[in-house]
């Protein structure tokens, strides 16, 4: 970093060195966008400040709270602890990618109905983990509560209200909605 010129001082500001900047292709709801970014750029504030996606939520910035949580090539993740140069390949896709056009995706449509929903603040991060979640059980992953009988087994893992609290165990609300948006993710399991 370079003090710009004509400072005095010990309380210089700073000039990124352009050598700290690429170039690259983020692929976010099935676009590209081309971005000029700092590397030390978050997915989750390239998503905010230079894309105008703000469903992701900054809460701890720690990857502890979920309120920023997206899916990378179907797997949820904490969009606060990725790099975004590092995602260049990577297919993201927000809460505003979930539905389709004007048709919300079911898991919004039970978040609505179920009233899963207080402040609002989570439940972007709630919508993204439980989608990427679905996927993970439909792929036979098991979580720390699945029976160990369960654990060998080929096909999805079953889905109750304790599997999906710890499913979602990542992802916290403030408000306390937890009954309902396990009742809502209940709603469209298979």
């Amino acid at each position: 970093m370079n003090a710009i010129p004509g400072t005095v001082g010990t309380d210089t500001a700073q000039v990124p060195d352009p050598d700290d900047r690429s170039t690259f292709a983020l692929n976010v709801n099935g676009t590209s966008h081309t971005l000029t970014l700092d590397h030390r750029t978050t997915v989750l504030d390239a998503l905010r400040e230079h894309l105008g996606l703000t469903g992701a939520k900054k809460g701890c910035d720690h990857g502890q709270c979920g309120a920023c949580t997206v899916l990378v090539d179907g797997r949820r993740a904490n969009s606060c602890l990725l790099l975004a140069v590092a995602q260049a390949d990577a297919r993201i896709t927000t809460v505003e990618g979930l539905a389709d056009g004007d048709r919300l995706h079911p898991l919004q449509s039970a978040f609505l109905e179920r009233d899963a929903l207080q402040c609002g603040y989570c439940t972007p991060g709630q919508l993204c983990s439980a989608v990427g979640m679905l996927g993970e059980a439909e792929d036979g992953f098991p979580s720390h509560v699945t029976p160990q009988n369960r654990l060998a087994a080929d096909g999805p893992a079953p889905l109750g209200a304790e599997e999906i609290r710890e499913r979602m165990s990542g992802n916290l609300c403030r408000c306390g909605a937890y009954p309902h948006i396990v009742e809502a993710i209940e709603d469209v399991t298979p």
